[in-house]
């Protein structure tokens, strides 16, 4: 257990319920596309910061994602909170399996997850709370596609790759 006692594990469990809160309480916003939600490029971020939590605490970034949730739907408007632990168990699942299932580089493996994760998190959401719309689906997998692309682009202009195991975790220098 003292791998959740990091920072990135922290973050995580934060963005998490900072964004549900963020859903439950910051009002949409309208575009020429459909409603859009300012949350949703902390919505991206979330996925990466994931992908670091795992990094650092390996599988018990799923006690991580349980604590999460739980803050969530006590902190929360609870049908937010509600819609939002379903979406985040199906995409996050699908986001972790992914991520520790590929042998790829870190910065290649935060990318994969997140295109797989995003856009079923964002549909999951946004038919859960009733305001799934093609272009409000596309602004936000959009935005939320912004985190990984960062990072994916960082650590490809450093022509970094990482070791890893043959459970995907990262072997040190």
């Amino acid at each position: 257990m003292r791998a959740l006692l990091n920072l990135p594990v922290f973050g995580y469990i934060a963005a998490v319920v900072l964004l549900n809160i963020g859903f439950s309480y910051v009002p949409l916003i309208e575009t020429p596309v459909g409603m859009l939600s300012p949350m949703a490029v902390l919505a991206g971020a979330v996925f990466v910061i994931r992908d670091f939590a795992q990094r650092k605490a390996g599988h018990y970034v799923l006690v991580a994602m349980a604590a999460a949730t739980i803050l969530s739907y006590l902190l929360a408007d609870p049908y937010v909170a509600t819609v939002s632990a379903i979406a985040f168990a199906i995409s996050e699942i699908a986001d972790y399996l992914i991520y520790s299932l590929t042998r790829k580089p870190f910065h290649e493996r935060i990318l994969i997850s997140s295109f797989i994760s995003t856009p079923v998190d964002t549909a999951v959401f946004l038919l859960g709370i009733e305001h799934f719309t093609l272009g409000t689906f596309v602004l936000m997998v959009a935005a939320k596609l912004i985190a990984a692309f960062f990072v994916w682009g960082s650590y490809k202009a450093r022509n970094r790759s990482v070791p890893i195991d043959e459970n995907g975790h990262e072997l040190a220098y």
